[in-house]
Parts: C-alpha cells; sequence; structure tokens
C-alpha cells in the first residue's frame, strides 16, 4: 500500500487536511472508496480498512474535517465547525473531496463509506449528489428520533444564548453521550461503547486528538441538520438507483442497539431503493471496523462494494 498526504482548500480558505491510500503498483485499481469519518476521531483511524481495501485493488481517501485532527491544526480548535451551518459545509467539503479522488482515478467508480457523524454527512450528500456514485455505506447511523431532536434543539440553542457558539458545553456533551457507557456497566473508561475490544478503546482514550468536549454551536448546528436530512421531501431526493448498504453493531448506542438502522431502512425501503442491504452484528458496539469481528466486518464491506464494481 502506498500512502501519501492530499490536502485541499475549501471555497472559504479552509485548508483541510488528509491521505490518499492505494495499492501497490502490481495491483490495478478497480475502484475508489472515500472514507467520511465520525465526530471526535480522525481520518486517519481507517488505515487498516484502507489497507484491506487496497489489497483488493481500491483507492482510499480519506481526510480529517473541520473541527478535527490535523484539520484543526491545535487541539484548542477540536470541536469548533463553522460559525454557522456547520454541517452543511462538511457536506460541500465532501464534495469537494470527491471531486479530488474523481481528478486522481479518473473514470473508476466511487463509493462512499460514512460513519457516525459522518453518516449523517453522508445522508445529505446522497441526497444533494448520490446519482454521482457507485455505492454507499452508511456506518452507526440512525433513522428519524423525532421529538428526541426537539428536545436537544431547546437545550443547544439555550446553551448557545447563555455561553455562545465557541464555548466547549458539558452539558450538551453528556446529553448527548452521557447515557451510551450504562449499558456496558462496569465500566472501564468513558468509551467503552465503542467496542468490545479493549485495546482499540484504549487506543481512542489516548489519542490527544480523539474524545473531547464539543462547542455549543457545534450541538445546535447538528440538531437542525439532523431534523434536515429526516424531511421527507429531503428524503425523496435520494437516487432509488443508488445501491446502500447499512450496518451497525447490535449493541451500538448511537444506533439505539440497532434500532435506528431499521428505522432507516424502512425510510429507504419505502423511498423505493431498489438495492437496500441491512446488516446488525451481534454484540458489536458502535466502531464495528474496530470490533472484535473487524475481519468479517471488513471482508463483508469489501464483498459489498466488489459486488457492485
Amino acid at each position: 500500500m502506498i500512502t501519501r498526504n492530499v490536502n485541499f482548500r475549501a471555497p472559504d480558505g479552509t485548508e483541510l487536511l488528509g491521505y490518499q491510500w492505494t495499492p501497490d503498483a502490481k495491483t490495478p485499481v478497480k475502484g475508489v472508496v472515500q472514507i467520511c469519518h465520525g465526530m471526535a476521531e480522525t481520518a486517519l483511524r481507517y488505515e487498516r480498512f484502507a489497507g484491506k481495501l487496497c489489497g483488493e485493488g481500491y483507492a482510499v481517501f480519506a481526510y480529517d474535517q473541520r473541527g478535527h485532527g490535523r484539520t484543526a491544526r491545535a487541539l484548542e480548535n477540536v470541536g469548533y465547525i463553522a460559525d454557522g451551518n456547520g454541517m452543511d459545509i462538511l457536506v460541500e467539503d465532501l464534495l469537494q473531496a470527491t471531486g479530488i479522488a474523481r481528478k486522481e482515478c479518473p473514470g473508476l467508480p466511487v463509493f462512499l463509506f460514512a460513519h457516525s457523524m459522518g453518516s449523517f454527512v453522508g445522508q445529505r450528500f446522497i441526497q444533494l449528489y448520490g446519482g454521482d456514485l457507485r455505492g454507499v455505506v452508511l456506518s452507526g447511523s440512525n433513522g428519524r428520533q423525532g421529538i428526541m431532536l426537539t428536545l436537544g434543539g431547546i437545550a443547544a440553542n439555550a446553551e448557545v444564548k447563555k455561553a455562545g457558539r465557541k464555548t466547549r458545553s458539558p452539558k450538551l456533551t453528556a446529553l448527548s453521550f452521557g447515557s451510551f457507557n450504562k449499558a456496558f456497566r462496569p465500566n472501564r473508561t468513558d468509551y467503552d461503547w465503542l467496542s468490545r475490544d479493549n485495546a482499540e478503546v484504549d487506543k481512542y482514550v489516548n489519542d490527544p486528538y480523539c474524545g473531547g468536549i464539543f462547542t455549543a454551536g457545534f450541538f445546535a448546528d447538528l440538531i437542525v441538520f439532523l431534523k434536515k436530512i429526516q424531511k421527507p421531501e429531503n428524503v425523496r431526493l435520494i437516487p432509488v438507483a443508488l445501491p446502500v448498504l447499512l450496518m451497525a453493531g447490535a449493541k451500538d448506542p448511537v444506533s439505539n442497539s440497532g434500532k435506528g438502522v431499521l428505522t432507516l431502512k424502512k425510510t429507504y425501503k419505502d423511498l423505493g431503493v431498489k438495492d437496500l442491504v441491512c446488516t446488525l452484528y451481534p454484540d458489536a458496539r458502535h466502531e464495528t471496523l474496530n470490533e472484535t469481528n473487524r475481519e468479517e466486518v471488513m471482508s463483508d464491506v469489501l464483498a459489498w462494494f466488489n459486488r457492485h464494481i
């Protein structure tokens, strides 16, 4: 596998830093996978997955989203996305990133793999630009959440009004993630909900660019965005011919122990998506690519890509 940095500058001047992983010269490239990572993590955490894909002839692209990793530049910038409409800006960043991937690998089919927060960015992306993709994988995602978003929006707006958009909010962090570890008591760390693999959890805990407290503005923007992607008129924008793979751990709290993914599956099935697969991995938690059965998960995703080449 060949690794190189791929950086690009958004129209507003923000430079986003990322990576390109490509197969060795002896392996012909047959497709492209664009990765959109989750909240409070970095693109580099997908290097192992990229290695698996490269071994089968896929070029892989990933970048640190705004407010994350190397793009944030400094730890004090992690958790702050933009002055407003931050999640919509992330969608446009993803569009620019996939454009770069196409230029690097012209004529090849492009897949999107989007995880957690990235999967919500991915949901909006396929509403706006899904016709340009060969397929999309939404990992650790969720569907319609109803009253919970309304209550979350009230709390987030109150926090923004009280402390400002750029102030980090332990309160909103606790409201969003505070209950995630309860199902896994007694807890070894604050992030047991990520994976059954203690070594993988420790890697996350020990990475200064993972975890942390995000800003009130981020949470306010996220709530507005989640409401937007659930609106029926926006869901109807998704091309029904776009192949979709939904995947999550059956004990993933972000996906409400898989129930949220099944809700999303029903939404897409009712829409008429023709090629729709939903996989829930028994006992797995949020990060299936870092779970104890990750070889099974990676092989399943790779097989799904291969079927759609």
